[in-house]
């Protein structure tokens, strides 16, 4: 690391103006007030309904976050290169986590309208893990000692089994356990899928935005794209895989205490959204990031990205809802503003971290290798 010091020069950082979108910024914040205002009421109005459109919306974001500490943590235990210049991003998105934490107080307040049990695990190991490696990533900016990026390595290390234990037991006890008496073993690998797979797909959008604005433009690159996109590509097949897998299995087992939750799924109006979500996160999605030429192309690799953010995000609802109204979808507006709510608040929040840090790791021993990425 320290050879590639010394023979290589690093350009210098670039560094978020928020003057620039301080009306943005104000936008997001006044909707993010109002619709939180407007979630206490329905919290007090609708408390049963209102705690449902609340978990939904809670689901779908803490995956994008937490697929974003996933990467993180994997970049750093990889010693991989291609991502240096877009990890910075993924430690922003992911220290959102601990705005997550404080958003996550109604799930507990309205526990009872969930929960046939009390005992919620505060998961708080992977809030302190991404807050340390985002810290260590920043202070390497100053000086450039290569001993940060050990240090984050070990980090990870130690964070990768502490992940997978804390995102496991959230998907059963926040997601899995509102019917209690259905259970899959796979169900946390599944929810891990679509993290994955839709915190990638976020992590282009945010560089298309910043690059968009002016930003990263000598940095990240279409090889960089191309990564992404595969990746994006990898964990379509795999969610699909694990997806099918538990369903076959619960399937051919017939067991009425597992077979519950696809029942439900799959008949009425909510088994028009289960093939909505099959067809549109597999079926559109694989064969559109099979083309080079789509994850060479950063706006159309957009389009498929938007698209698989939003097929999470159906994805959630389908695990989250059904268990109010098993009869069929029932469209709620504490849905919507619970969407509402939370995205603007994290929107808000990131645009105020952002500028505080370059935004990408200036300093760090492999950037000149991951400028240089080829595929």
């Amino acid at each position: 690391m320290s050879e590639r010091l010394r023979t290589a020069p690093t350009p210098e950082g670039e560094y978020f103006e928020s003057s620039r979108f301080a009306g943005l910024s104000f936008l997001l914040g006044l909707i993010a007030v109002i619709a939180l205002v407007l979630c206490a009421i329905g919290a007090i109005v609708n408390p049963h309904q209102f705690s449902y459109s609340w978990l939904f919306a809670f689901a779908f974001f803490f995956t994008l976050c937490a697929g974003c500490f996933f990467w993180t943590i994997v970049h750093h235990a990889t010693d991989a290169e291609w991502s240096v210049v877009v990890r910075r991003q993924l430690e922003n998105l992911a220290a959102l986590l601990t705005v997550l934490a404080l958003l996550f107080v109604p799930v507990l307040l309205l526990r009872h309208h969930l929960f046939a049990w009390m005992d919620i695990p505060r998961g708080v190991e992977h809030l302190l893990a991404a807050l340390a490696l985002r810290r260590l990533s920043a202070r390497q900016d100053k000086d450039g000692n290569p001993l940060f990026t050990i240090w984050m390595r070990r980090v990870s290390f130690i964070s990768l089994p502490m992940f997978a234990l804390c995102l496991t037991f959230g998907a059963f006890d926040w997601l899995m356990s509102l019917n209690y008496t259905w259970f899959s073993t796979m169900f946390g690998v599944y929810i891990f899928a679509g993290a994955a797979g839709s915190s990638m797909s976020l992590l282009v959008l945010v560089i298309t935005a910043l690059r968009q604005a002016g930003y990263l433009k000598d940095v990240v690159t279409v090889e960089h794209y191309h990564i992404m996109g595969k990746w994006m590509l990898a964990f379509s097949i795999f969610w699909a895989y694990i997806g099918f897998g538990q369903y076959m299995l619960i399937w051919y087992a017939n067991i009425p205490e597992e077979t519950q939750f696809f029942i439900t799924r799959n008949t009425e109006s909510w088994w028009a959204l289960s093939m909505l979500l099959v067809i549109g996160r597999f079926f559109i999605a694989f064969p559109i990031l099979l083309l080079r030429s789509i994850k060479t192309h950063p706006h159309q690799l957009c389009i498929i990205a938007g698209w698989i953010v939003c097929m999470q995000m159906l994805d959630m609802y389908i695990v989250v809802l059904p268990a109010l109204h098993g009869t069929g979808v029932h469209l709620s507006i504490w849905d919507l503003f619970s969407v509402i709510a939370i995205g603007a608040t994290l929107g808000f929040v990131y645009l105020r971290l952002v500028p505080r840090t370059s935004l990408f790791p200036v300093r760090d021993p492999r950037l000149i290798e991951s400028l240089k990425t080829v595929n």
